[in-house]
């Protein structure tokens, strides 16, 4: 669908990235649901301006594109335990800024997650996402032929082990690490696209240790070319919802001491597969 009968579309760049204008996140119908997905779809990362929405209706919005994932770092005593908080300022520097995928770590990690601005710095504290379908076109013959049957272990305790406070062992006693094909097809568009991730991912399976560092190294900067990638900027009222199987996304911690907080709501996906037939 390239033609929307409920919003304007104005793209980014050729990468990736639209925003949806002139349409009230509040009053959604099926129609506005179908085309935002179909929009999602198309440019990987879409982003609505001038919405005022209560944490509650955040929910019902991202609960119409399928179940809703609780993360682990949520409080156990949070009222909507759908809502994952990110706040960082004077004694907090942001940690989002290097370029990953959500919760790859999973058996079966998001579709996608839906940002929404709650306080912003004066300036900066940018998002920035990656095109990882286009990373992955871009790559030589050879280096496709290279990666093509490889699988990669995705482990929580890369990052969630400092910041929840507990040992590796204790976090993979919930969430042992998860294999997944460095290749993902893409279980709506058939696309082949790059799915390993500086944050999560932590080898590559049955290959020697240096040989696998290098590979990935070369895999994770793929993301780095500003050619395939989008940067938004916000604004009061702004939210975003990124396809978490298509892109890669970077938050930009420039704005340190200020204070920026977001809240996030984040959709289940399915377990990662290659499709040599794709």
């Amino acid at each position: 669908m390239s033609e929307f009968s409920r919003f304007r579309v104005k793209q980014l760049t050729p990468a990736c990235g639209a925003e949806l204008l002139d349409c009230d996140l509040s009053k959604f119908d099926d129609t506005l649901i179908e085309e935002v997905r179909a929009a999602l779809l198309q440019h990987r990362v879409v982003f609505f301006r001038d919405q005022d929405l209560s944490q509650e209706a955040h929910i019902e919005f991202a609960a119409q594109f399928g179940d809703l994932e609780i993360h682990p770092a949520t409080p156990k005593d949070q009222p909507n335990p759908e809502v994952l908080r990110i706040a960082h300022g004077p004694k907090s520097r942001g940690a989002e800024n290097r370029w990953h995928s959500d919760v790859t770590w999973r058996e079966a990690p998001s579709l996608g997650s839906i940002l929404r601005a709650i306080e912003l710095p004066q300036v900066g504290g940018d998002t920035l996402f990656a095109n990882m379908v286009m990373a992955y076109d871009r790559l030589s013959d050879e280096v496709k032929e290279k990666i093509e049957n490889l699988s990669a272990s995705h482990d929580i305790a890369r990052v969630f082990a400092r910041r929840l406070g507990k040992q590796a062992e204790e976090l993979h006693e919930k969430y042992p690490p998860m294999v997944h094909p460095v290749v993902r097809t893409h279980p709506e568009t058939n696309e082949r696209l790059i799915y390993v991730n500086a944050a999560f991912t932590d080898h590559i399976v049955d290959m020697e240790p240096e040989e696998s560092a290098d590979l990935l190294d070369k895999l994770y900067k793929t993301a780095w070319n500003p050619e395939v990638q989008c940067r938004f900027s916000w604004q009061p009222g702004s939210m975003a919802f990124w396809d978490n199987r298509a892109c890669q996304h970077f938050a930009a911690s420039d704005y340190y001491p200020e204070v920026r907080v977001m809240e996030r709501v984040t959709i289940a996906g399915d377990r990662p597969y290659f499709d040599a037939a794709a």
